[in-house]
């Protein structure tokens, strides 16, 4: 289960194309500037901090190279050195104290309980092999991870990147309900809070504050999460909505259902393979979106921030470790913007389009992408 806190009292969507809304500046970051000039030359809106950027100012940003993870290319302010990720160039600024030093509460405990069981049920996996329970982990990879997660909470609902009726937005948002990284409010709550302080000491889960923070640590720390953001104020397009607050409020009884299911279906084996290998394997191909993305790889946008665009992440999240090219155009359904990056989840939104389920399909333009690219 998912472990959400928001940000503070103004409540903008940094991510959605269709609101339109105004992030709030980075205190001390020159990337919060440099970010605010392209969300200005990508929507068209223009920020009242942002009104009076001068000329040498955009010169100097165009000049600017690829960000070394490095305490002023990304606007953290922690102050500290504790050296740099393996095989990486981020320095790591800050070490919160999660899992000992501290109060664990309530639901800090449910979630580190239900994560650390479901890697449990995963040692019973090569005393439980049957290929029909390999096949329904299989198939529920699918499911929860392409069609739920990277399809309906990421670009769908997070971003808004494109439309589908409402049956089929819902059905797509109940699969990612079952991937246990939370219910859709959670979920896009938080997300839009990585893009809003992406790599600032405001970040849900920035690598700054080391690997295992941003890749798994952040997850049982719910009083960092209210700390840095506030309470959830981000997500009214969602909660105005019945389904999705009907999905908060009995969340937990859907993954609880699937497991019944799978265990009257197959056994003890298709509860293994079914919940906990699945739930596991999505995890973590999830989670490296936000660690491995900000650490390993390349940048071909200047986002002025650390997103990386990683091919064995895109390979393995159905197109989503394509990520310096998502956070350099948020509102863009598709990822991988070259022909040869496999981006399984832009398919899949053009296959529905195809047939007239997808609608307002965003993707950005070439004069779009000039404005984010490096200068020679």
């Amino acid at each position: 289960m998912a472990l959400i806190a928001a940000a503070p009292k103004a409540t903008f969507y940094p991510s959605s194309p269709s609101l339109y809304q105004i992030r709030p500046a980075r205190p001390n970051s020159i990337s919060t500037l440099s970010r605010t000039i392209s969300s200005i030359s990508l929507t068209g809106k223009v920020n009242s901090n942002a009104q009076f950027v001068s000329t040498p100012f955009l010169n100097w940003r165009n000049k600017s190279k690829r960000c070394s993870g490095s305490i002023s290319c990304s606007g953290a302010t922690f102050g500290e050195n504790y050296g740099k990720i393996l095989l990486s160039d981020v320095t790591v600024t800050r070490r919160p104290k999660v899992y000992l030093g501290r109060k664990w509460n309530s639901v800090d405990i449910a979630t580190g309980a239900v994560v650390l069981s479901m890697h449990v049920l995963c040692l019973f996996a090569p005393f439980t092999f049957n290929w029909p329970a390999f096949c329904v982990a299989l198939l529920l990879y699918v499911v929860t991870g392409l069609f739920g997660i990277t399809l309906s909470f990421h670009r769908n609902l997070a971003h808004r990147s494109f439309k589908l009726p409402k049956w089929l937005e819902y059905f797509f948002a109940y699969c990612g309900a079952q991937a246990m990284q939370g219910h859709p409010i959670d979920w896009v709550s938080t997300h839009r809070y990585h893009h809003q302080f992406c790599d600032s000491e405001r970040d849900p889960h920035s690598p700054l504050e080391g690997f295992w923070f941003s890749h798994i640590s952040w997850f049982f720390d719910t009083k960092s999460l209210i700390e840095k953001c506030g309470k959830p104020n981000n997500v009214s397009d969602l909660e105005k909505q019945p389904f999705y607050k009907f999905i908060e409020k009995t969340y937990a009884a859907h993954p609880i259902a699937l497991a019944v299911l799978l265990y009257a279906l197959g056994g003890f084996p298709f509860l293994v393979w079914g919940m906990g290998v699945r739930i596991v394997w999505v995890y973590h191909i999830t989670w490296l979106v936000n660690s491995a993305c900000h650490v390993w790889g390349s940048q071909s946008w200047n986002t002025g921030d650390l997103s990386r665009n990683n091919w064995w992440v895109a390979l393995l999240a159905f197109g989503e470790g394509w990520h310096n090219n998502h956070h350099a155009f948020e509102f863009s359904a598709r990822h991988g913007l070259e022909w040869w990056e496999f981006d399984m989840t832009w398919y899949t939104i053009k296959f529905l389009q195809a047939v007239g389920l997808a609608t307002d399909v965003k993707v950005p333009s070439e004069s779009q992408k000039q404005r984010m690219c490096f200068s020679e």
